[in-house]
Parts: structure tokens; C-alpha cells; sequence
């Protein structure tokens, strides 16, 4: 055994090691989380920089999403038989070199096409990393190395709208993507310096006709999902289409996998009762949740009139509270088991929600906040602890596909949460007049001036009513989340039986 893999296995710090590895990979997942928060609020920007409609500007966030959903199912088999350290060297390349390309982009069809340049990249940044981390710090660490990379999926949706914000306020919209060069630079010479170096083990075949079934099923069906804010119902044809063939793709894969020993997802691990229950919780729990922190920028921004500068300052609290919780969750997880975490994180947040279940026009901000910092203090105990609870039992050679498998749920499940938020609210809206003509107002659509203000009065009531009414689904979603949170493990998970003292060397010292 290595001096580092000793250590490694005798203490349950995180040597300095270990910390150079996560911060690499945290600067790599930084970049592909904020981009997606960022590139979101420069939608309206789109619009009048390319005179165009919001259901095209829209295809740049769109793109981004189903490039990652074609390339996350390979990175699992690529990790094992080309070796991490490589692989993601790959992924950072192509992600600046998208990033560069949309910068100077000269109409929107050109842009989305980069964009989905961009998700290749992106697609690999968070599975690798996961990959990364929990092969260098070993089973008996894997809370503490997710509780860091849980740093980036917070600092995504808080820093994002206040960095996308202020950039195209104080710059242009160009920035949004060029502020990735340097940062990818950066992770590109660390990741060369620190990463250990790759030596991949003998692979089976690439599963081709999984990949064939797999990764267009992905993107299809997220294609059809993504398409129902836009279409505002389930039963239109740009929906259902691309849905049901994606369905059919993914089934078919199902019974391929099954019965292929070596198949591009390795569904045997569900044999395994902690990945099973972690990821029902996961996938409820993100549906949830994405879905109701997509609504958070849209009501300060739409309801309150705020900029998004403003906006993205005031979910700041929910981020704080988080990073409150989040180091000592990580710790915890290792000790006593990811269940006593999950369960009042889940308590924590849906309390916090449902101070906006009864949100009005002019709710006091004091509560707002403090709801949003109660929130994300139950945020910070219960994301990363439910994926800890899945790898953490999982052998060195399954850890690849786990984080793989554990990021397409991820990524489906929470374009399902922020497309089912969507319909509900913009039906909501759509079933009032008022609602809609201060919606319309406040989007810039329809001058204020052409609206009588009795109207506007009413109109922003039944807009937060409409915002209300949505929490109190999703809060609902949380409540069912506690049922397969019950039976996450409440006692710290023992290794898997090949993961021992014998196999740390390897996870630590070559890959």
C-alpha cells in the first residue's frame, strides 16, 4: 500500500491530496453549472439581439440540455477505457472551445449549434468529476468529497443570475461565455498538474446498440418534455412525438440492457438497496426541487418588479443557508449514515417552501428570506448525502457507471420538475385575464401605458396567486419525497465487498 493510500485509509480527513483533486474538478463543475444559470437570464437579451422569438432563443438552453443527455451514457464506458484524467481534459476543451465559439456567435441559429457544442463538454464535467473524487478519497470519504463538489451546484443557481446579471448590464451579452475562457484555462493546467495520471483498465466491448437506444431515447424524450412550457399542453404533437419514440427508445433499452452482460448502463446495480433507494429519492426529490427553484428568479422578477441583478440577490439566502449545512452534512454522512441527514433536510426545505405557498404581491421580504434561508439549510443536508448513499456502497470498478447512471437520472428527472412547474404555472396564469395582461406588461410584450392600472392591480394579485398555487405542488412532491427517504440508510454504510485496503492504491495513485 502507498504512503498516500495509508493515509488515505487511516484517516477520515481529507488530505491535501484529495483537496487538490476536488479543487480541480470544482472549477470544472463551477463552469457547466453557472453557464446554464447565466445563459438563462440573457433569454430576453437574445430576443432583441437577433430579432427573434423566445420559443427560438429558447432552442440555446435546449440545445445545451440534450447535448448532455447524448454524451453523459458514454462517459462512463470512455472513463473506464481511456482513463479519467484524459477524458476530462477532452471535456474541458470542448466546453471552452464552445464557450469561445457562442462568444462570437452572429445570429441565433449559429449559437445554439455552439451551444450544443458546449453540452458535449458539459455533459462529461459532472460525472467525471464525481468519478474523480470518489476514486481518490475512497469509500469512507465519499460525504465529505460531495459535500465539496456540492459547492459548485450551490454557488450554480445563486451566483448565476447575479453574474449574468451584471455582466450584460456592465458589458454585453458576449461575456457570459467568455468569462469561461479563463476560468477553463485555469482547470485545464491544474487538471494536467494534479490529476493523477490515467492508467485505464482493460475495457469490454462499447455497447453500440445500447448507445443507439440510449443516448437519442435520452434526448428525444427531454426534447418532448422541454417542449411543453412552449406548447403549454401535454397532447400537442411536439410534445407527445418526440416523448413516446424517446419512451420507446429507453424501454427498448431497458430489456437490451438486461439481458447484455456489459451493457452502456449497468442496470444489475440496482440490485444494490441503497442505489435503489437513493435514487427514487433523488429523482422525486429533483423533480421538486428544480421545479420550484426555476420559479424563484420568475417571481421577483415578474410578481416584484425587481431587475436580475436584484433577483438574483435576494434566493442569495438560500445558498448561505446551505453552505451552512452542507460541510457538516458531509462529515455525517460518513459517520452516522445519510438517512438522519435526509429526512429533517427534506422537513427543513419543505418548511421553507411553504411560506411561498401563501406569497402575495407585497409579502413582506423579511419572511421571503428567511423562508429561503430555512430552505437552503435543509438543501445543504440532503442532495449530496442522497448521491453519498448511492456511491458510497458501490465497488471501485461500478463507481464510473454509478455516477453516470446517478447524473442521467438527475439531469432527466429535473427537466421533468421544471417543465411539469411550467405548465402548472402558465396555466394558472393563462386562466386569468389580469394575471396575463401584467405578465405580458412586466415582460416588456405590452406597454403599461395600454393597461388600466386597476388591471395591473389585479393582475400582479393573481400573478403571485398563480406563483402560490405552483409552490403548493411542489411542495407536495416534497411530502412523497420522505417515503423512500425513510429507508436511506441511518448508519454509516459499510464498503462494498471488493472495495478494500487493496483496491485504494489504485483509486488513489492511478486514477
Amino acid at each position: 500500500m502507498t504512503t498516500q493510500a495509508a493515509n488515505a485509509a487511516g484517516s477520515d480527513k481529507l488530505d491535501s491530496g484529495v483537496l487538490k483533486v476536488a479543487g480541480v474538478v470544482v472549477l470544472g463543475a463551477i463552469m457547466s453549472i453557472l453557464d446554464i444559470t447565466v445563459v438563462s437570464v440573457a433569454l430576453p437579451t437574445f430576443q432583441r439581439e437577433f430579432n427573434a422569438s423566445y420559443a427560438t432563443v429558447a432552442w440555446t438552453m435546449t440545445a445545451y440540455t440534450l447535448a448532455l443527455a447524448t454524451v453523459i451514457p458514454i462517459t462512463g464506458w470512455a472513463a473506464d477505457r481511456f482513463g479519467t484524467k484524459r477524458l476530462y481534459l477532452l471535456s474541458l476543451t470542448l466546453f471552452v472551445g464552445g464557450s469561445v465559439l457562442c462568444s462570437v456567435a452572429w445570429d441565433i441559429g449559429p449559437l445554439i449549434v455552439f451551444r450544443a457544442l458546449q453540452g458535449l463538454g458539459g455533459g462529461m464535467l459532472m460525472p467525471l468529476g464525481m468519478t474523480i473524487m470518489t476514486r481518490a478519497a475512497g469509500p469512507d470519504r465519499v460525504g465529505r468529497v460531495m459535500a465539496v463538489l456540492g459547492v459548485p451546484m450551490l454557488l450554480g443557481p445563486i451566483g448565476g443570475p447575479i453574474l449574468g446579471g451584471w455582466l450584460i448590464e456592465a458589458e454585453s451579452w458576449h461575456w457570459i461565455f467568455l468569462i469561461n475562457l479563463p476560468i477553463g484555462v485555469l482547470a485545464f493546467v491544474l487538471a494536467l498538474r494534479i490529476l493523477p495520471k490515467d492508467k485505464p483498465q482493460p475495457s469490454e466491448s462499447f455497447d453500440f446498440l445500447g448507445m443507439l437506444l440510449l443516448s437519442p431515447g435520452l434526448a428525444l424524450f427531454l426534447y418532448g418534455v422541454s417542449s411543453i412550457p412552449g406548447e403549454g399542453t401535454v397532447a400537442a404533437g411536439k410534445v407527445l412525438i418526440p416523448a413516446l419514440i424517446g419512451l420507446v427508445l429507453l424501454v427498448s433499452f431497458v430489456l437490451h440492457a438486461l439481458r447484455k452482460e456489459h451493457a452502456l448502463i449497468d442496470l444489475g446495480l440496482f440490485k444494490n438497496r441503497h442505489l435503489t433507494v437513493s435514487t427514487t429519492t433523488l429523482s422525486i426529490f429533483t423533480v421538486a426541487f428544480m421545479g420550484a427553484m426555476l420559479l424563484l428568479p420568475s417571481y421577483f422578477l415578474q410578481v416584484r418588479g425587481e431587475t436580475t441583478l436584484h433577483a438574483g440577490l435576494l434566493i442569495a439566502p438560500q445558498g448561505l443557508g446551505a453552505m451552512l449545512t452542507m460541510p457538516m452534512a458531509g462529515r455525517l454522512t460518513d459517520r452516522i449514515g445519510p438517512g438522519k441527514l435526509v429526512l429533517p433536510g427534506i422537513v427543513l426545505i419543505a418548511l421553507g417552501m411553504s411560506v411561498f405557498t401563501q406569497v402575495t404581491a407585497d409579502s413582506s421580504y423579511v419572511l421571503l428570506l428567511g423562508a429561503l434561508f430555512v430552505s437552503g439549510l435543509g438543501m445543504g443536508m440532503t442532495m449530496m448525502p442522497i448521491m453519498s448513499a448511492a456511491l458510497a456502497s458501490l465497488t471501485h470498478q461500478q463507481v464510473a457507471r454509478g455516477s453516470t447512471m446517478m447524473n442521467i437520472i438527475q439531469q432527466t428527472a429535473g427537466s421533468i420538475g421544471t417543465a411539469v412547474m411550467s405548465v402548472i404555472l402558465t396555466n394558472r396564469v393563462l386562466d386569468s385575464p389580469e394575471a396575463t395582461a401584467y405578465s405580458a406588461v412586466t415582460q416588456g410584450q405590452v406597454p403599461a401605458d395600454q393597461v388600466a392600472p386597476a388591471v395591473l392591480d389585479q393582475g400582479q394579485s393573481s400573478l403571485a396567486a398563480a406563483f402560490a398555487h405552483t409552490y403548493t405542488i411542489a411542495v407536495v412532491l416534497l411530502a412523497l419525497c420522505l417515503i423512500p427517504a425513510f429507508f436511506l440508510p441511518r448508519k454509516r454504510i459499510e464498503k462494498a465487498p471488493d472495495a478494500t485496503d487493496d483496491a485504494l492504491p489504485v483509486a488513489v495513485g492511478m486514477h
